[in-house]
């Protein structure tokens, strides 16, 4: 069975930056796969780095990604984890305000961990200045998301990283 962690992030007092607390909100009340479990870690990195410490085939991370395009564009990154240790450090966890994932993966490995291979569904945001609520746009590119979401579920598991 594949064992799969599909984790919403972000601040939902800064607007937009609360697309993935909502996309795992509204997948948390949907059935999904035998193995496949939704949390909204908001920006609970310390959280997030224990749970990556059990066995994890697949973490899929569902987050406001600003890239330069039109709002609500919806991103799938597969990034090479190897990459992203360079970017931040386990102290980097103490931020009140928000979750660094590069220091969540730092904190597995300092921990002991192996990071699972790690799938970002991201989307473009409007407006992330102090408030609660997402942009229209963003409200829009919810459904998008979550079936981009569950087509990575229904993948097989990408090979493991080292």
């Amino acid at each position: 069975m594949t064992r799969t962690l599909v984790a919403g992030i972000g601040n939902i007092f800064f607007g937009d930056d609360g697309f993935g607390v909502e996309v795992a909100r509204r997948l948390a009340g949907t059935a999904l796969p035998e193995g496949t479990r939704v949390a909204d870690y908001g920006i609970r990195g310390v959280h997030l780095a224990y749970d990556l410490l059990e066995t994890i085939d697949c973490l899929i991370v569902a987050d406001c990604v600003p890239r330069g395009g039109e709002p609500g564009t919806l991103y799938l990154i597969e990034p090479d984890v190897d990459d992203l240790d360079a970017l931040g450090s386990p102290r980097d966890l103490d931020d009140a305000h928000g979750m660094q994932l590069p220091a969540v993966f730092a904190s597995v490995r300092t921990l002991g961990g192996r990071l699972p291979p790690i799938r970002i569904v991201g989307c473009e945001p409007a407006d992330t200045s102090p408030h609660i609520g997402l942009s229209p746009a963003i409200e829009g590119a919810l459904a998008g998301a979550l079936e981009m979401i569950r087509d990575v579920i229904a993948r097989p598991p990408p090979r493991e990283n080292p």
